[in-house]
């Protein structure tokens, strides 16, 4: 039995992709379903960045730190 098909083998995961992301953008958008700004998406996405190059920059300093004061001791 062949699996059923809405429109085209190609163009069904499109349309899904399509519509998901749609309502994605309709449910952060309308007024009833907003999120407050502070929780929309993109507020998450730039503190998440934040949060990330705040801990890579403590780290690649904590490693500079460790390679200065090991390059003290041997030279």
């Amino acid at each position: 039995m062949p699996t059923p098909v809405l429109l085209s083998r190609g163009l069904d995961p499109v349309l899904g992709i399509f519509t998901g992301f749609f309502a994605y953008y309709l449910h952060e958008t309308h007024p009833r379903t907003a999120p407050p700004p502070d929780k929309q998406l993109a507020a998450l996405v730039q503190w998440k960045w934040a949060k990330w190059k705040r801990e890579r920059e403590e780290k690649l300093n904590a490693l500079e730190r460790e390679a200065d004061s090991s390059s003290r001791v041997v030279g």
